[in-house]
């Protein structure tokens, strides 16, 4: 009988790393080439980044899964290059061409249509999308030749701004944007209220919720580090282990309530307390509560009495 192959041992990794994605590499390849890293029991990602588009990609390990939610719903920011006078079966640079505009937009006229892309608006999202339909991905729907119609849906652009026109083909956009907005779609759109078409030749994701640029890690250097450790344990490496934000980096747009050991204790087990202090909330909303310099849950607070909606073991 064939020996039987041993399980990877898996380590009590938690906490969030904001990955720089590199280009050329999907958002679930980045995953896994952090999972050889850090050997997590537990690992997952908030928000998916094409293979072409690089930038914040935050990774939650372990306790740090449980708080995904809250990062996915806040606001994204991306920089983003349109070509104009092509559209592609993708919006971006990886499909087939299949329409062309001599059409070229000077930067007045591409001003002058930014408020209408800005606010609440419909969009359709591309065909090469994740969007499910009938229980599948679209992007598989398209690339095996199936026609795919996706419905348009309300989507929040806070901000859509013209950093630079490059040259009479290429120009430079910045957009802060809600949940599910697809700037390919954005470039699409906008090359056709242009009168001509446009598809996204470059992209990078600058923001995501709390993490930006100052919070990323450079794939490399991350690598590098990993190498230089002397143990698989990724526990063991302090210079790796520095590279992970706390837990409750993705609850910083929670208030903080700051409770007793006892207070902990009774939220350890799932029981509700009664918030004191003549500066405790009394809610509606949602907070998160520590004690001692731990996180111990977040959840909600109404008439002063907070009653935990996920609890961590740290």
């Amino acid at each position: 009988m064939a020996r039987q192959q041993r399980r990877k041992q898996r380590y009590p990794v938690n906490g969030w790393l904001v990955l720089d994605k590199p280009l050329n590499l999907t958002s679930n390849e980045a995953l896994g080439k952090l999972k050889r890293i850090f050997h997590p029991e537990k690992v997952g990602h908030a928000g998916t980044l094409d293979p072409l588009a690089s930038g914040c990609l935050p990774i939650a390990f372990g306790e740090a899964t449980k708080t995904v939610p809250y990062v996915m719903e806040g606001r994204k920011v991306y920089r983003f290059e349109v070509t104009w006078g092509t559209q592609t079966t993708t919006d971006d640079s990886e499909g087939e061409v299949m329409a062309t505009s001599d059409v070229r937009p000077d930067p007045s006229a591409i001003g002058a249509i930014l408020p209408d892309f800005t606010g609440t608006i419909q969009q359709v999202p591309p065909k090469f999308s994740a969007i499910k339909v009938n229980g599948n991905r679209a992007y598989d729907l398209a690339r095996d030749g199936e026609e795919v119609e996706l419905q348009a849906r309300p989507i929040e652009v806070h901000r859509l701004d013209l950093i630079e026109c490059k040259d009479e083909n290429r120009a430079v956009f910045e957009a802060e944007c809600g949940k599910g907005t697809y700037v390919r779609a954005l470039a699409r759109d906008m090359g056709e209220r242009l009168g001509t078409c446009g598809h996204v030749t470059d992209l990078r994701r600058l923001l995501v919720g709390p993490f930006g640029e100052q919070e990323m890690v450079d794939f490399d250097e991350l690598t590098a580090i990993a190498a230089d450790g002397t143990s698989e344990n990724p526990l063991e490496n302090p210079e790796l282990m520095d590279c992970l934000l706390p837990v409750e980096a993705g609850l910083s747009q929670l208030t903080n309530v700051v409770v007793s050991s006892d207070a902990a204790a009774r939220l350890k087990r799932g029981m509700s307390i009664i918030l004191r202090g003549a500066n405790a909330p009394l809610g509606p909303e949602e907070i998160y509560v520590t004690s001692g310099g731990t996180l111990i849950a977040f959840g909600e607070v109404a008439r002063g009495e907070f009653k935990p909606k996920r609890v961590f073991n740290l």
